[in-house]
């Protein structure tokens, strides 16, 4: 119970991650504000918490609005009094080389994996000045080890990872730790919908890539979640500023 009498939001919680990271913080005892772009699925989903003694409470929206960004943050202080732990999880995974980029593509994979980050630090980095507080970001290895064909995606993930860098610089005087985990491929419904949209079976596609790991398989969410929740905890106390990559050893390249 790691989080008893703390608050966290988190953002992307209907997402196979942020699943694995709502039911954990939930169930170590957090106050749990958590995040996502349809009212019906985290309707849903908080439904379905409830019918398992997990107590959350959500706040739908895009948040590639900055007064969304910004009153999510207002909802939580107003709701538990104050805000200790921001995971800033959602995320999009555009796929193509500068050829194949849309403007569209472009922008909403800086506005989502990025710039929404900034506007949530921003309105939440106040809260926490004084009484401390742990953001977690998820960027990718692919921003630090930018791979093919992904060039939006990788040019965001690796300007979230500077960015939180900066910030863990900037405000560790302030008592409040900020870091990143950097997952390489990960087990869910996101990477399987992107192997189905190109005709590719998940399954078998899920399958073959876990023997290109050299730990034996893809990671699954809640490995994630499991680094995310340890640097958001105490036992992470001297841990600011850093990327952390979580990839079963697999290297982008090879």
């Amino acid at each position: 119970m790691r989080f008893v009498d703390k608050s966290v939001i988190i953002t992307g919680g209907t997402g196979g991650i942020g699943q694995a990271v709502v039911e954990l913080f939930a169930a170590e005892g957090a106050s749990v504000l958590f995040s996502d772009h349809s009212e019906e699925d985290c309707a849903d989903y908080c439904e379905a918490l409830k019918a398992r003694g997990l107590q959350t409470s959500y706040l739908a929206g895009d948040l590639r609005e900055k007064n969304y960004c910004e009153a999510l943050i207002a909802a939580a202080v107003a709701q538990f009094g104050g805000l200790d732990i921001l995971v800033n999880n959602a995320g999009v995974i555009p796929r193509g080389t500068i050829l194949e980029t849309t403007d569209d593509m472009w922008f909403n994979a800086l506005d989502v994996n990025l710039t929404a980050v900034f506007f949530l630090c921003r309105a939440a980095i106040p809260q926490m000045q004084g009484s401390g507080g742990a953001i977690v970001n998820t960027s990718s290895t692919w921003g630090l080890y930018p791979g093919p064909g992904h060039l939006a995606y990788c040019t965001s993930k690796a300007a979230l990872a500077a960015l939180t860098r900066n910030l863990g610089r900037d405000h560790a005087g302030d008592g409040i730790r900020v870091n990143a985990v950097c997952p390489n491929e990960v087990n869910t419904p996101m990477l399987r919908t992107g192997f189905a949209r190109r005709g590719i079976n998940p399954d078998d596609a899920i399958a073959e890539l876990g023997k290109t790991v050299p730990l034996g398989h893809v990671a699954e969410p809640q490995e994630i979640a499991d680094v995310i929740a340890f640097l958001a905890s105490s036992e992470s106390r001297y841990v600011c500023g850093t990327t952390v990559e979580v990839t079963g050893a697999k290297p982008v390249y090879g």
